[in-house]
């Protein structure tokens, strides 16, 4: 862990120390890489390598940093409501869509970067350099772990760039900066960049070392972010109906790369859930494969976890058909489960009947701080809400807080295993899950220990998934598979508010979720007893905004004297559905600027399907 609190607070990409034999005024800047002074052994090519870990194992970002980070960069998805008009796509082409800077760029409604090639570059001066000045300096095995380094950080690139754009540029080089052909070339299909990506990652895994530190990048974190990538590459492919070949070549990579960890036994699921995501430290967390330190001592903190404290606004809350996408704690769908109350989504009820995450993923009171008024508090202490309406400690209130952030754990791993399986058994070929399948991966998850002040609650484990007892689902989409159907429920809920809801929808391609008009239920929230609840909710400005939602369909507005009858869904003020979108929105378009500096050099950039 020694390295963690510089790589992501102080050392600065490619940072190096220079001598001190040199005159003060002859020293080069110290927060840059001078070439003829750099690279020299195994010390100078981690520094550069560290360089690249807060871009990547973003964990809570920095400060009040939202960028790739849970609760308040993943906000755009068909999990969350907001008030008034729903966040939209994108409608038009943009005057501009590019940076050459390495200052991280992030487009929400996309989940990942801008037109932006810098940390392509940046990667092939890595391997560059490696080759032309490390390479005398170091051994094979040395030589062959760092450059596998360099190629997995250049394989994450592109998949977050054709996760947003599809076919891109594809360079495996330093391009030189009188080389336009080569700096102006159109894009490249997105499968032959995926079978580039395809390649690094083969050579990540035979040449990455197992072990290059604690809490470092090794063959073990790679391979669970190599599951991630295959994954979602495979079945995108898949349902995109783009190349079936590739597709199955991605998804057997995917479960190639989960079960090397999977295998290792050095991870299991003996923590609870809660303690994943509101530890101060994570030091030793038997199910973290990487986490990210936070420290308030060296000036690295975040505030993610004040976003999950009770008081702050998020603005983009969970709504109802996400509540009702949870499983009831007899491993049914809640319209044929046999637990009691199991049809109630009153909060007290809720906690009780679902799957232990929802208790630990959500307070247990409603709560105006919210849109929907059920707070998302996983990524808190249970000790922060009891500091509403209090002065919180810089441990849960602004931009202070010290709790670590999982990069990786092994519940991904597991999901991406089981769900790349069954889309190769169901479609490609692939053995038959098995119930030891299902037994190693979601019941694993489930079988989870629960903490005290959970079970103190009543909240119960969740019946394991049967796989000759699927549950019946009456929502289920008809062209998904009971028990993919049954996967995908499990991603739901294990990463909510994390990075993935808007990537799977985009992947399994169920877009259409995100208009919101094809289910009521996206407007609403729990069911509340506002006067008794949320009695500070009843004022005089919200009459005629505060609603609920009868089990009937029949809607209560607040008019100033009708509080007792003021129980039922919370409805969200003002909400109404985004605008109309198509499924070009699956990707991004690149800017109109971007497109003529290109014919301006008499070069050809082809903008994205769908946005001409």
């Amino acid at each position: 862990m020694k390295y963690l609190k510089y790589t992501f607070g102080i050392l600065i990409a490619g940072t190096s120390l220079v001598s001190c034999k040199k005159e003060v005024l002859d020293r080069p800047p110290i927060t840059k890489v001078v070439d003829t002074e750099f690279w020299r052994d195994e010390t100078d090519l981690r520094a550069f390598a560290y360089g690249f870990y807060s871009n990547y194992f973003t964990g809570f970002n920095t400060g009040y940093g939202v960028d790739y980070t849970p609760v308040r960069g993943y906000t755009f998805s068909d999990d969350l409501t907001s008030k008034n008009a729903q966040g939209s796509f994108e409608s038009s082409v943009p005057s501009s869509r590019g940076s050459s800077s390495e200052a991280a760029d992030w487009m929400s409604s996309y989940a990942g970067p801008t037109w932006n090639f810098s940390w392509v570059r940046k990667s092939n001066i890595f391997l560059n350099r490696i080759e032309t000045v490390t390479k005398p300096n170091i051994s094979a095995e040395a030589f062959n772990h760092w450059t596998a380094v360099a190629r997995f950080f250049r394989g994450f690139e592109y998949y977050r760039l054709v996760s947003v754009f599809g076919d891109v540029p594809y360079f495996d080089k330093v391009v030189a900066d009188n080389d336009m052909a080569t700096l102006f070339k159109d894009r490249d299909s997105r499968g032959v960049v995926m079978d580039k990506v395809y390649d690094d990652f083969k050579y990540v895994m035979t040449n990455i070392r197992e072990n290059d530190g604690t809490n470092v990048l090794n063959k073990y974190i790679a391979a669970a972010f190599i599951s991630r990538i295959m994954l979602f590459e495979g079945t995108y492919e898949h349902y995109h109906g783009i190349d079936a070949a590739r597709a199955k070549k991605y998804l057997e990579f995917a479960v190639e790369a989960a079960e090397y960890v999977m295998n290792s036994g050095k991870w299991n699921f003996t923590k609870d859930y809660k303690s994943i995501f509101s530890s101060e430290s994570l030091v030793g967390h038997s199910e973290v494969l990487m986490y990210r330190v936070y420290d308030a001592a060296q000036n690295v903190t975040h505030a993610i976890g004040s976003y999950s404290n009770g008081t702050e606004t998020v603005g983009a809350d969970p709504n109802l058909v996400l509540m009702k996408s949870y499983i009831a704690n007899d491993g049914q769908a809640w319209q044929n489960s046999s637990v009691a109350n199991a049809n109630s989504f009153a909060l007290a009820d809720l906690v009780k009947t679902r799957d232990p995450r929802f208790e630990a993923s959500f307070y247990d009171k409603a709560l105006t701080s919210s849109a929907t008024s059920l707070y998302g508090y996983k990524f808190a202490s249970r000790d922060a809400l009891t500091y509403i309406g209090k002065a919180y400690p810089a441990i849960w209130g602004g931009m202070t807080n010290t709790s670590d952030a999982p990069i990786m754990r092994l519940a991904e791993v597991v999901l991406n295993w089981i769900e790349a399986k069954a889309v190769l058994a169901q479609y490609h070929g692939g053995s038959a899950v098995t119930q030891a399948d299902l037994n190693r991966s979601i019941n694993a998850l489930r079988d989870r220990p629960l903490d005290a002040a959970a079970a103190a609650k009543g909240v119960q484990k969740t019946a394991p998934l049967q796989l000759a007892n699927l549950p019946v689902d009456p929502v289920r989409d008809a062209d998904v598979p009971a028990l993919i159907w049954e996967i995908r429920r499990e991603r739901r809920m294990e990463f909510v508010f994390e990075y993935s809801r808007l990537l799977d929808l985009k992947r399994w391609k169920k877009l259409n979720y995100m208009d919101f008009s094809t289910n009521p239920d996206y407007f609403l929230g729990p069911w509340v007893n506002v006067p008794v609840e949320l009695p500070s909710y009843l004022t005089s400005t919200m009459v005629g905004k505060a609603r609920v939602k009868k089990a009937d369909g029949t809607i209560v507005t607040y008019n100033g004297s009708n509080a007792s009858a003021m129980i039922g869904y919370f409805m969200v003020e003002g909400a109404t559905n985004r605008n109309a979108f198509t499924d070009r929105s699956y990707l991004a378009p690149v800017g109109q600027s971007q497109i003529i500096q290109y014919k301006e050099k008499g070069f050809k950039l082809t903008q994205t399907t769908g946005w001409n």
